[in-house]
């Protein structure tokens, strides 16, 4: 027989079965530096357009990406393969972390989803998730983890809050959408109503106040920046955080500290591409922990304006639209018809209860969400005090000098006030001032780059006009 078929003695020949391994592993470098340049584009592109909470474009939760994701974390999922080297127990939990990384990373991406897509989506990470979850547990009972279990433990744990966190955040996607949607129309004919009838005699500033009003609409209804500003999504990018540093307190210890451990002797199927793995699965999750953990930092300074005792005041309640869809599925009749009266009563009385726990879950997230804000604005309070010293220090000039701001404050007192076209929900209202200025900053921002484009595009064509008059 031939050297993959069956030997002399009948048994089937192993010899190359493990030839491929290392190619595996390549592949799975590649699919997690493709999350890696994903989640980096998504950071650039929102720190150039001035979007501090990071739309997802180029990463965000749709079946390409889970695809990729299911690829990058396959050695989570290696129930048999040895892994007895540090590198190799490392990119077990850098396999987890990176999974964690991902789901805070693409939240936002949330607001984007039609309901089909939010329901196909959410079932599809689910599945991946809890696979996951389970085959890590399975390997720690086996011993093919036998090495950081309680960072491993305290992984599958961040997995499955962020899971339940973001599964429980779509059902008030649907709702918030329909509703931001009604205030538009509103907000929007209440500014076409503003606006001169004569638009020939407008003048520039009356342009930029029309253009203020329609952005401060488009902006603040945003879908991915009504996900974006939301307690549970602070709270993921929390969690997010704490996942990075689970990982890099694992390898510090690992290597600062090797005499703690006790390492396995021999070498993984998968051989040098472990390296690579554990090499592009840090970048990934290091360059993705950064913009859920900038979300939680402005989430932060959201909820802590200048007056920041207020925050102390605060109650803790859960707004109507988080809990919104789900008692309206309650009050709704099933969809399938059922013809035994006893077994029609059985079902509603089911349904009902799922739907009590669902409310239940839904509370407690929201709830959950709003402590861990109130934590980590005790413990952030004194930076953010600082930060506002810092920069009233900075903006302070001698007595005897005109300071160079003057005509910027001047220009900023002349704002108009837009506060009545700041679309919020429920529980926003302290954030319409912020918002608000936040928005002229980003208005500002666009027309000065929208002035230097105007003005390159007429030295080009100034140039061009010129050497044609040569020729």
């Amino acid at each position: 027989m031939g050297k993959l078929g069956c030997g002399v003695d009948g048994n089937l020949n192993e010899a190359k079965f493990s030839e491929p391994m290392p190619w595996i592993g390549l592949y799975i470098a590649a699919a997690s530096l493709a999350c890696a340049i994903a989640m980096a584009a998504d950071l650039i592109r929102g720190f150039r357009q001035q979007k501090f909470w990071f739309p997802s474009k180029y990463f965000s939760i749709n079946a390409t990406s889970l695809t990729i994701i299911a690829v990058a974390v396959k050695l989570s999922v290696d129930l048999n393969t040895a892994m007895p080297r540090r590198v190799d127990q490392l990119a077990k939990l850098s396999s987890g972390a990176l999974l964690s990384t991902v789901m805070g990373n693409s939240m936002p991406s949330l607001g984007a989803m039609n309901n089909t897509d939010l329901c196909t989506n959410m079932i599809a990470l689910g599945i991946l998730v809890i696979t996951v979850i389970v085959n890590i547990g399975i390997q720690l009972g086996t011993g093919v983890i036998y090495l950081y279990w309680k960072e491993q433990a305290f992984m599958m744990f961040l997995m499955l809050i962020l899971l339940v966190i973001l599964s429980f955040s779509a059902l008030a996607v649907p709702i918030n959408n329909k509703f931001l949607q009604y205030k538009y129309n509103k907000k929007y004919e209440m500014a076409l109503k503003e606006d001169p009838n004569e638009t020939s005699k407008r003048e520039a500033r009356d342009l930029n106040e029309d253009l203020m009003k329609f952005w401060m609409m488009a902006h603040t209804c945003s879908p991915q920046f009504v996900v974006g500003r939301s307690v549970t999504c602070m709270a993921s990018g929390a969690f997010c955080l704490l996942g990075a540093m689970t990982l890099a307190e694992a390898m510090l210890r690992s290597y600062l500290m090797p005499w703690s451990f006790r390492f396995c002797t021999g070498e993984s199927e998968y051989k040098w591409s472990t390296v690579l793995v554990l090499i592009t699965q840090t970048i990934a999750v290091g360059v993705g922990t950064i913009a859920p953990a900038i979300r939680w930092f402005i989430a932060l300074d959201f909820r802590c304006p200048t007056r920041r005792e207020r925050s102390s005041k605060r109650k803790l309640t859960v707004e109507r639209y988080w809990i919104q869809l789900l008692v309206e599925m309650k009050d709704c009749p099933l969809t399938i018809r059922i013809q035994d009266r006893f077994c029609r009563k059985l079902a509603h009385y089911v349904k009902s209860k799922l739907l009590d726990i669902c409310i239940g879950m839904q509370t407690g997230i929201v709830l959950g969400s709003k402590v861990i804000q109130f934590i980590s604005v005790y413990f952030m309070i004194w930076v953010l005090s600082l930060a506002d010293i810092c920069n009233k220090l900075r903006t302070m000039k001698p007595s005897n000098s005109i300071p160079s701001g003057s005509g910027s404050e001047s220009r900023s007192s002349t704002k108009p006030d837009l506060s009545r076209f700041v679309l919020h929900l429920e529980g926003e209202e302290e954030l319409v001032e912020l918002m608000m200025k936040k928005n002229f900053d980003a208005t500002d921002h666009w027309l000065r780059r929208g002035k230097r484009e105007t003005a390159k595009t007429s030295h080009g064509t100034a140039g061009k006009i010129n050497r044609c008059r040569r020729i």
